[in-house]
């Protein structure tokens, strides 16, 4: 498998015996004497059938000379699950029929590594690097992502994670809900200040998001908000209070891998694991995630919506609450790629109606990213529980007293 440097690659043995072609014969087939199809195809991939036309795939280029040449339109052309889940269409095939990553198109959501059924797609992976920290003298430290609550069950909590972590040997935990909130912050006075400037901004969060704007519309490219993301935020708290640390981030995204490896944002998280990959890495270690109630709390309720969409708007709004500032802004909560790309388009138009963008790649936010350990439908009652438990306790204030003063807040 040739690296191209895209954290997403496509395996190549095993999507060569993909059994999905993307031309198939159907019952509208009259099994006709002219077999124009046998005559377009120029690799003898259509042969002559007992009922109707059949197509090999082993065969098949996929080129749809047999469709076209059909009279009876009985030819139809699917699409693989890898290409069709693709927002971007950064997913072509090459004349073997294996499945081509465009890494200029490519926006690292991931969503074709978990719609192709036979695992022929997959991820670069931070495990060894990570392994090979907890070895060193360096200290280490694990950020969880904000949507890890629920993703577990409603009995395990953010210390729960926190005391696993530890027992794996990491140095120290933290909540990314906690860097949610220092984001905010950030970005409610970038939005107070674009708005009396009559400017439009587009948020930073989410990194598939971040590539959508940087390659598909870049005429755009300039609204995105600096404010650095919740991760980058942790990252960098925990390194002006380290200097020798390593920073692990886990999550349900895998576009947080191209994050740090694509942008070399300054002092953001040197590597990123998913839920599974942790998971192999507690496995290792023999330890599990056991119920252990929550005895202090890191982020802020606003902090910890932030892996819900629209969740990133309503703390901005809360800290501009807080700062006292103007809080009658449109935002436009654009859920999905599809809703994003659409947002995109106004405003590269210049005919946005809303205020900001607020944008979330995957379904419903970072809890319906493609590395998620339970679809967000089955988790979001835990999730709730786990939410209300945080609310109940009058966690509600955003800004708190992080030491935001001690790093910068924005792209450097």
């Amino acid at each position: 498998m040739e690296d191209d440097g895209n954290i997403i690659q496509v395996i190549s043995a095993a999507c060569a015996d993909c059994p999905i072609s993307s031309y198939t014969v159907t019952e509208n087939c009259q099994n006709c004497v002219g077999k124009a199809c046998i005559s377009a195809c120029r690799f003898g991939a259509v042969e002559r059938g007992r009922y109707r036309s059949h197509i090999d795939a082993s065969r098949c280029k996929e080129c749809g000379k047999c469709a076209q040449a059909c009279p009876y339109n009985a030819i139809a052309h699917l699409m693989r699950p890898c290409k069709f889940s693709c927002p971007v269409d950064a997913i072509t095939y090459d004349e073997n029929g294996i499945s081509v990553i465009n890494k200029d198109k490519c926006i690292r959501c991931g969503q074709c590594i978990h719609r192709c059924p036979f695992a022929a797609i997959g991820s670069k992976t931070y495990i060894v690097d990570v392994i090979r920290a907890l070895k060193s003298d360096r200290p280490v430290y694990v950020m969880a992502a904000p949507a890890t609550e629920g993703q577990f069950g409603k009995d395990i909590t953010m210390a729960s994670w926190k005391k696993a972590m530890e027992e794996i040997g990491f140095d120290g935990f933290y909540e990314v809900g906690l860097g949610g909130d220092m984001t905010a912050a950030s970005e409610a006075e970038e939005w107070a200040e674009a708005y009396k400037n009559g400017e439009k901004k587009v948020t930073s969060c989410c990194p598939a998001f971040v590539n959508m704007v940087r390659k598909h519309y870049p005429q755009v490219a300039d609204r995105i908000s600096t404010t650095v993301s919740p991760m980058c935020a942790v990252s960098r708290m925990i390194k002006s209070q380290v200097p020798d640390a390593v920073t692990v981030f886990v999550g349900p995204c895998l576009a947080k891998k191209s994050e740090v490896a694509d942008q070399q944002i300054e002092g953001n998280a040197d590597f990123v694991l998913t839920y599974s990959e942790m998971h192999a890495i507690r496995r290792a270690k023999g330890v599990s995630l056991d119920p252990v109630e929550n005895t202090e709390q890191m982020a802020s309720i606003y902090g910890k919506r932030f892996a819900s969409s629209g969740g990133v708007t309503n703390a901005v709004l809360q800290s501009l609450e807080e700062m006292h500032e103007n809080t009658d802004i449109k935002v436009c909560r654009a859920n999905g790629a599809d809703e994003c790309k659409k947002a995109l388009l106004l405003l590269k138009a210049g005919r946005l109606p809303e205020d900001f963008v607020e944008g979330m790649v995957c379904e419903g936010g970072c809890v319906g990213g493609p590395s998620s350990r339970k679809d967000q439908v089955v988790s979001r009652k835990d999730r709730e529980a786990l939410l209300k438990e945080a609310d109940d306790r009058g966690i509600h204030e955003n800004l708190g007293n992080y030491p935001m003063e001690q790093f910068s807040m924005h792209r450097e």
